[in-house]
């Protein structure tokens, strides 16, 4: 369950494109073929066809449908896909900011009429084959969306979310759980302070201890102060308080009506079978209503506002002196013209995106700031969309200067307009997308036309991708200076525009404990003494609950005998170019894309070079190559290829923890018509990469190390896993080093640095042990047509570098054999100003290939399902915690923006002594085994066939021997792999928190602060 913010909303929004044809080939019964036959005013189960439009462009027929009695809308997206989605949605516009509709929707799915368990929702997380289950709640609407492949599992999934939403009991204990509640410290002990408690209530204080989420909603309140975008629909931490049970039911009765309610389904299961389901489980119960929640447009302003903010100071910034972040924001037009929107959003690109556009020139190549601000380019998750353009990490004197820069590269843009390379560049970049193939298109999908179809546009409208590209060209033809005038309209000439600052105050964090401690005082000065002894009462009284056996026998479930139990093959070829480096082959239905990979080994680096792969990686595609300098090379990319991308790789062996693999990955994609042109950019990399460019690389580490500063607030818990291991395993140090906390500082330390010449002299160094052929092998994915060519292609390309001169086995797997590693303890606490913890445990246990791997999986999901759920989350009131069982054979515990991180701790000891003890039954298990089926059983895209066997040596007889000890996995494996893994051996464990300040630290001198 999430709160959708712009940052995860524009992440499925850029998938949109991605998946467009399916992998399977079908039979000329097709379901795209079969909706064709419905016609307009046809009736179905209580709904009326409205409209029938094939898209071939995306290979789906879409069909939109009203229900009868209640006007709900229905989208249907038939398509040739096995994935199939559901997704119910409900325009929710709070008017004030206690998190009404963000606590709804977590309360809703607590427990509902037909399944008055607790929590089915989770429940059902490990009675399906899900692939994707979750709720999301945006600025306007909340969504309700699931997948699965399995057409019982479609069924069953559906009745309950139908059953939830519709019909939840919105108990007072589960909107205590969920939302928040006044409670004592220790549920047990009357004499314990009374604190705020609440799942919401404490992910909202960690979403807001975020700066960049912090800014973009307070960007988005002031832009729209007469509605409903003015107050924070997830919740302001200090205003939860404010709600009641009685607000959050009426606001329930009055917003989860099918009158307001938009259904989507998508794939390739029958129609009929699910309007029959939604007409008979949910809609014919009810009548038609007015919703009366239509969001009027925004009032606009005579002349432009500016508004000043304070946030945290982030002790990893990469220049802790220039902290302060400045944005200018426009309104735009409603989002519901399909056409303008289309529009804007490619304008947005052409100002914004890479270093040709001109306000990236502008604003990010004088160093005056670390990256762009948190919100940056087109914004159309609201009524009317809008625009943001600014900085983050400048300094105070420089505010005036960048609004300066934005309004003079706005005037140069009018006065000058684009190159015409740029705009063909953007719209390959949208026939590259229309072609690749994603395994999550019905979700990205659901995304997509969300906002749109919330305010009712016209979603099929959105999906005509061609129709838009062609209009756009034609009014570029009729009007060379089409674009240039946009500029002017919405920019040059729109008094409705806000520029946003915000500079860190060192006390924001004690001012924000302080308030919450007000806050509290506040709420405990009306309490009488029955007040006090109710709230005591009532805090047992769901501590009882929560510890109580659930009876889920309401629920539906498939069961272990509805799995396949043989896994598909992946048809390769393996095969050697020029003489010795090994290439594999994977025929796949690609829809006319080409997808590269290479791994190229790491073990001939000296180790003092390691810590700078991923600034190599990040950096070797973006400083120009051959002939072409950085944004030459950038231009071509776009032109060429689907991207090109450089990432570095740990890679443990199946067999054996002490033995692994370093390297780094490079993955590219494109047209069949343009494989000569991606292996020569690649070729070019190899040989002729620049090196020469000190101030180039300082933009590129700045914003390196600013992505990475902000991404710990987001990602905690896997950085606090990843430091939990980094002594465990003989790859563990190396995970850290390349994407753990030490990363992170690593490069907080250079972006201080004032010369980094020394830095740009390291890359060639590493460029020359890792890029050349006898360090390579490859893979291509193409259509069985085009496969022969792509290999020549690569063969050609491999024939273009180098070749090392070293004695070593030209060809072969380069590993790092640890056999003396010796694994040690260590717990780590790193202090960071956040009002919440992440907690990370990992115990080193066995690889892959292990036959003890199958029964730590299982255990794992069991572990979080059946135990941890309820400790971390339900009492101790994080937003999320469990555990995992990594292939790297780490078995990894964690909580996520987690309030009680001394009471986590002794939750991760509690679920083995639970395990160990055998406290589970068979359902049990049978449901943890459905749950690893899940993930075992995703689908694939084909760019990714074969990928596993590629890049980690996990062959497709490994998976089955995998798949056929997870069937065997038994209490007695479950227990016994509880007793010897993780009950003994203190060396094999390591424990890291992020987080504020801690008494555990002080009560505990094992702990290393950091």
């Amino acid at each position: 369950m999430l709160r959708l913010t712009k940052g995860l909303m524009r992440k499925f929004q850029r998938l949109i494109f991605a998946g467009q044809r399916t992998w399977r080939y079908r039979s000329s019964s097709a379901a795209k073929e079969k909706a064709l036959r419905y016609e307009p005013g046809q009736r179905i189960h209580g709904f009326t066809v409205q409209q029938v439009s094939p898209v071939p462009d995306l290979f789906l027929t879409a069909i939109q449908l009203t229900h009868d009695n209640t006007g709900a809308q229905y989208l249907h997206v038939a398509r040739d896909d096995p994935n199939n989605l559901f997704s119910v949605q409900f325009r929710t516009t709070p008017m004030d900011s206690t998190g009404v509709p963000h606590i709804l929707e977590h309360t809703v799915l607590c427990g509902s009429l037909k399944f008055p368990c607790r929590d089915p929702f989770f429940k059902m997380l490990n009675r399906s084959l899900s692939t994707f289950m979750n709720a999301f709640t945006a600025s306007d609407y909340t969504m309700y969306p699931f997948s699965t492949q399995n057409a019982k599992d479609f069924q069953n999934l559906l009745s309950v979310y139908l059953d939830a939403v519709f019909f939840p009991c919105l108990r007072e204990l589960d909107f205590w759980q969920e939302g928040w509640r006044l409670e004592h410290e220790n549920p047990n002990d009357p004499s314990s302070p009374l604190v705020f408690k609440g799942v919401v209530f404490n992910e909202m204080k960690g979403a807001f201890a975020q700066n960049e989420s912090l800014y973009a909603q307070h960007l988005q309140n002031k832009l729209f102060p007469d509605h409903t975008y003015s107050v924070v629909s997830g919740g302001e931490p200090l205003t939860i308080p404010d709600l009641t049970l009685e607000q959050l039911k009426q606001f329930h009765a009055t917003h989860y009506h099918p009158s307001n309610a938009r259904f989507f389904t998508y794939g390739d299961l029958p129609l009929e079978s699910h309007l029959k389901q939604i007409h008979e489980e949910a809609l014919c119960k009810f009548d038609w209503i007015e919703p009366n929640t239509a969001v009027p447009s925004q009032r606009r302003w005579d002349r432009p506002r500016e508004y000043h903010i304070t946030c945290g100071s982030d002790p990893l910034s990469p220049e802790p002196s220039k902290q302060n972040t400045l944005c200018v924001s426009y309104l735009l037009g409603d989002i519901t013209d399909s056409f303008e929107a289309f529009t804007l959003s490619l304008l947005s690109s052409l100002m914004v995106n890479g270093p040709n556009s001109p306000l990236y020139k502008a604003l990010i190549e004088p160093k005056i700031g670390t990256d762009f601000s948190s919100v940056v380019g087109y914004d159309g998750s609201t009524k009317e969309a809008s625009f943001s353009i600014g900085l983050q990490g400048i300094a105070e004197e420089d505010m005036e200067t960048v609004k300066h820069i934005i309004f003079q590269t706005i005037d140069e843009i009018i006065a000058t307009g684009f190159e015409e390379q740029r705009i063909e560049a953007l719209l390959h970049k949208i026939e590259v997308q229309m072609k690749h193939q994603s395994t999550s298109f019905g979700l990205s999908l659901a995304f997509h036309i969300a906002p749109c179809w919330n305010h009712d546009g016209d979603p099929v409208q959105l999906l005509k991708i061609s129709d838009n590209v062609a209009k756009f060209k034609q009014c570029l033809k009729n009007n060379p200076r089409y674009l240039q005038e946009k500029v002017q309209q919405y920019f040059k000439d729109n008094t409705h525009r806000l520029t946003l600052s915000m500079n860190p105050d060192e006390a924001y964090v004690e001012k924000q404990a302080k308030a919450e401690q007000e806050k509290l005082q506040q709420k405990m000065q009306s309490l009488s003494d029955s007040d006090r002894k109710e709230i005591y009462n009532k805090g047992l009284q769901l501590l009882s609950i929560q510890s109580m056996p659930q009876d889920t026998s309401c629920l539906p479930a498939l069961k272990v005998s509805d799995i396949e139990p043989t896994l598909a093959p992946t048809p390769l070829e393996m095969g050697r170019a020029g003489t010795y480096v090994p290439v594999q082959l994977c025929p796949q239905p690609t829809n006319g894309m080409v997808y590269f990979h290479a791994m190229c080994s790491l073990q001939s680096l000296p180790d003092d070079l390691k810590v700078y792969v991923p600034l190599f990686c990040n950096v070797i595609t973006k400083l120009g190559c051959g002939s072409l300098d950085y944004r030459q090379q950038s231009q071509q990319m776009e032109l060429k290829t689907g991207g090109m991308e450089v990432s570095p790789q740990v890679i443990t062996d199946s067999a054996n923890l002490d033995v692994y693999e370093q390297g780094i990955l490079l993955i590219s994609s494109c047209l069949e018509r343009n494989m000569p042109d991606m292996f020569h950019l690649w070729s070019e990399i190899f040989n002729r990469a620049h090196f020469e460019d000190v101030e180039r690389l300082r933009v590129l580490v700045t914003m390196a190390a600013q992505e990475l500063s902000n991404g710990i607030s987001y990602s905690g818990h896997r950085y606090a896993m990843t430091r939990a291991g980094h002594t465990l395993t003989a790859a563990g140090k190396l995970h850290e080093t390349f994407g753990g906390i030490d990363q992170v500082r690593f490069m907080k330390s250079l972006a201080e640095m004032s010369d980094l010449n020394a830095v740009l002299r390291k890359l060639p160094q590493i460029q020359k042990y890792i890029f050349n052929k006898d360090n390579m092998r490859c893979a291509i994915n193409a259509t069985p047509q085009n496969i022969s060519d792509a290999s020549s292609e690569v063969e050609k390309f491999l024939g273009r570098i180098s070749t090392d001169k070293t004695d070593r086995r030209q060809g072969q797997a380069n590993i790092v054999e640890q056999a003396s590693f010796k694994p040690a303890q260590m717990k780590t606490y790193f202090e960071l100003p956040f009002p919440v913890s992440y907690v990370g445990e990992s115990i080193r246990t066995v690889p892959f290939a292990h036959e003890d791997y199958a029964s730590l999986c299982v255990l794992s999901r069991m572990m979080t399902a059946k135990f941890l759920h309820g400790e971390i989350r339900e009492k101790g009131g994080a937003y999320g915690g469990g555990a995992t069982m990594g292939r790297g054979g780490l078995f990894s515990f964690y909580s996520y923006r987690d309030p009680s991180s001394a009471q986590t701790l002794s939750a991760f000891q509690g679920a083995v002594e639970w395990a160990k003890a055998g406290k589970f039954s068979q359902q049990d298990i049978d449901e943890a085994k459905l749950s690893v089926f899940s993930v075992v059983d995703a689908p694939v895209a084909p760019s990714d066939k074969g990928m596993d066997q590629f890049i980690n040596g996990v062959t497709d007889d490994l998976k089955q021997k995998h798949r056929e000890q997870l069937f065997t996995v038994t209490k007695q494996s479950l227990t016994d792999v509880a007793s010897r893994y993780l009950g003994i051996g203190q060396k094999t464990r390591g424990v890291a928190i992020l987080g504020p300040k801690n008494e555990i630290i002080e009560k505990d001198p094992s702990w290393v602060l950091r």
